[in-house]
């Protein structure tokens, strides 16, 4: 429902949400294509190639674990599904588990040897092992030393465990290890911490004492410290320390750009807070977006248009932004407002790229809560304004979508042809799936059974191509149908 009592939309297809999915991670929003796959999962949970696509979406933030959750569950019924081996290595990579993506590398280059995506993740894994044990050839054995710790046994006893977290101290003068200053540049403020716990770990009447849920004091201690040597061993690893001061360098002068002197460039200013504003929707804190978009908006009233020569360029993305952080939490009606009003400052200024992008939205939200007429009006305007085919491609099938939710197949069918002809162009072969499958589904509640019959064999084509299980079965039974009708 929505905020006005009114019932939301009817669900689209699948593969609909499959391709804005695949729409959505080209273009970096990555928390929209993962809503975008999730409600394709809700639709068909064990489709293989949706659990893939939604596992990239979360490598892409970060979020190795769920990505590897997903690419398991997409090889539980085969073994040998070489986009989920290859999505399991990625994601076991991004965790540092680099001897393990190693092995699923292989395993996929094994079976699909003329992929360069196997070779270049064979290359970086091992890269990455190197980094952090060193290559055979650097290691050369040496006889000198103190031998004593050998015994006859074979068997090997350090003097010192060598995972052990308590610090030694040093004498007077005595120069810091080079690890221990990698690890402080490595981990900067999280050093003194580190250096912290391992005071905490000196005090033997708190170590053992327990928390509320039970857990040792010492082991939770233990697991802080080995997670914070953890990550600096994946960061050495992934970037040489000379790469990272050099970034944080970089850094330090955009900051002081950026914050230390707003006022003297409050057009830098503003762009650079809009960039933390889609860096935090990205990461899926809505709700900080939303906070930091309207302390935003507030700044950016108080100055002036001679200050500010783009302000309403600045407010019209603004709104752009809040109206898509309303429109992720559910609330139509108020991300309506805002992405008119984005639109309302776009025609002020005459903005082609922004008009395009308010248009969109609108439609977006009209089709989400049921107003397909709307949605076509506002689409039909956007169509004048797009140049690329796929743009084409997607606005046609969304208004044949709308045509075929009113029930009128003709003008669906009409749509679903020119998207299909766009799609053409794009040679992108998920959408030239959806144009023909829509097309297909407007003829057969025409009645063209022939001619349903011939695109729907054209769709499976399509769906054979790129291998999509979920879709072949929707086609097949379809195609069933509309045979059935021609024999009556």
């Amino acid at each position: 429902m929505t905020e006005n009592g009114e019932q939301e939309g009817p669900k689209s297809t699948f593969s609909t949400y499959m391709a804005e999915g695949d729409q959505l991670f080209y273009k970096g929003e990555y928390v929209k294509a993962i809503e975008s796959f999730s409600t394709a999962l809700n639709l068909q949970p064990d489709d293989k190639n949706c659990l893939v696509a939604r596992s990239r979406c979360y490598v892409k933030l970060g979020d190795a674990k769920r990505a590897l959750q997903d690419a398991e569950a997409s090889l539980k019924d085969n073994k040998e599904f070489f986009k989920g081996l290859y999505q399991k290595a990625e994601a076991l990579y991004t965790m540092g588990d680099f001897e393990f993506a190693l092995v699923y590398y292989h395993r996929g280059h094994k079976l699909r040897p003329e992929l360069q995506e196997f070779r270049l993740g064979i290359q970086k894994a091992q890269e990455a092992i190197d980094n952090s044990v060193g290559s055979p050839s650097s290691v050369k054995l040496k006889t000198k030393g103190d031998l004593s710790v050998i015994h006859k046994s074979n068997g090997v006893h350090p003097k010192h465990p060598i995972h052990s977290h308590k610090k030694h101290p040093r004498q007077h003068g005595q120069k810091v290890p080079k690890i221990e200053k990698t690890a402080k540049q490595l981990l900067g403020e999280l050093y003194n911490d580190r250096e912290y716990l391992e005071k905490l770990l000196q005090d033997e009447d708190l170590i053992k004492g327990k928390i509320r849920t039970g857990e040792n004091v010492q082991d939770l201690i233990e697991g802080c410290i080995s997670y914070l040597d953890t990550r600096t061993e994946f960061w050495q690893q992934q970037k040489p320390i000379y790469a990272r001061q050099r970034d944080r360098r970089l850094m330090q002068q955009q900051w002081n750009r950026a914050f230390h002197k707003p006022t003297s460039n409050p057009g830098r200013y503003c762009e650079t807070r809009q960039e933390e504003i889609d860096a935090a929707f990205s990461a899926g804190n809505v709700d900080s977006s939303l906070k930091m978009a309207h302390e935003l908006m507030k700044a950016v009233h108080t100055m002036s248009d001679k200050v500010l020569l783009n302000k309403k360029e600045v407010l019209g993305n603004l709104h752009s932004c809040i109206g898509n952080a309303l429109m992720d939490i559910g609330k139509m009606e108020k991300a309506l407002y805002h992405h008119k009003k984005e639109l309302e400052f776009a025609k002020q200024g005459d903005q082609t790229e922004s008009k395009s992008r308010a248009l969109d939205n609108i439609g977006r939200v009209y089709a989400r809560i049921g107003k397909f007429q709307q949605a076509i009006e506002v689409w039909e305007e956007r169509v004048s304004l797009a140049s690329d085919p796929l743009e084409k491609t997607w606005l046609f099938h969304e208004i044949g979508r709308c045509y075929l939710e009113l029930k009128r197949y003709a003008e669906a069918r009409d749509y679903g042809l020119l998207s299909s002809e766009a799609a053409d162009e794009t040679s992108d072969m998920r959408w030239q799936l959806n144009a023909i499958v829509l097309v297909a589904q407007a003829e057969l509640k025409l009645g063209n059974y022939t001619a349903s019959v011939v695109h729907f064999e054209r769709a499976l084509d399509w769906a054979n191509m790129l291998q999509d299980d979920t879709a072949i079965e929707g086609i097949q039974k379809a195609l069933r149908e509309a045979r059935e009708g021609v024999t009556q």
